[in-house]
């Protein structure tokens, strides 16, 4: 199956100093991946990749053919992944801007009925959870319902190097484990999606909205 890894910040100062810690975060989420589950294909989408643009407008904004190649690209690349991982960090006891505004990009039938899993972290004790708790209602909009187990690394500038190799004292094994409930389950929702996806369109099943958001109001 192929998952798709968001790097949600684009910070590049975060105290303490290391620059932009998500990094650290991430280089040891996409090492657990693929040593443990190596069987899966992981792709990074990094926030920083696509900068805001002046004028916010939305990939199903534009009209067939000439969105950005950027937005086709990465549209196609959700259309296609079977799940995702979320990295964020806590700003204002909040997912981060980068990513949501990276997210709001792509309507949600493009994620819909596939897992996705949340990661956070901080420099400081809670390690983003209360980001963590907006993130969860974010992506249920977006129909990749977020699994149960969730990932919180505190202090993060303590616990894993630049290249994302954990830290004097840490022990890589302990932190995978823990990694793996998450990715255990996010695995599991996956495959099951898929198969039941192949049975039958959910599509087709749930109809979009095409026109109007109205299309999903009560009578």
């Amino acid at each position: 199956m192929k998952f798709l890894v968001f790097l949600g910040t684009v910070r590049d100062s975060t105290p303490p100093k290391p620059a932009r810690l998500g990094v650290r975060v991430t280089e040891a989420v996409l090492e657990c991946l693929k040593s443990r589950y190596a069987g899966h294909e992981v792709e990074l989408v990094d926030a920083l990749d696509y900068p805001p643009e002046a004028v916010f407008k939305p990939h199903f904004a534009y009209p067939r053919s000439k969105a950005p190649a950027e937005l086709n690209q990465l549209a196609e690349k959700i259309e296609s992944a079977d799940g995702f991982v979320m990295i964020s960090p806590e700003y204002n006891h909040s997912m981060s801007p980068a990513l949501a505004n990276l997210l709001n990009h792509f309507g949600s039938s493009l994620f819909s009925y596939k897992p996705s899993a949340i990661v956070t972290y901080s420099a400081g004790q809670w390690g983003g959870m209360r980001a963590a708790v907006g993130l969860r209602t974010f992506l249920s909009e977006l129909g990749c319902l977020p699994v149960s187990a969730m990932i919180h690394v505190p202090r993060a500038q303590e616990v894993f190097a630049a290249d994302g190799s954990p830290e004097a004292g840490e022990d890589k094994d302990s932190w995978f484990a823990y990694f793996g409930r998450t990715f255990n389950q996010l695995i599991w929702w996956a495959q099951a999606a898929k198969e039941y996806r192949a049975q039958v369109d959910p599509h087709k099943l749930v109809r979009d909205f095409k026109t109007d958001p109205s299309e999903r109001n009560a009578p």
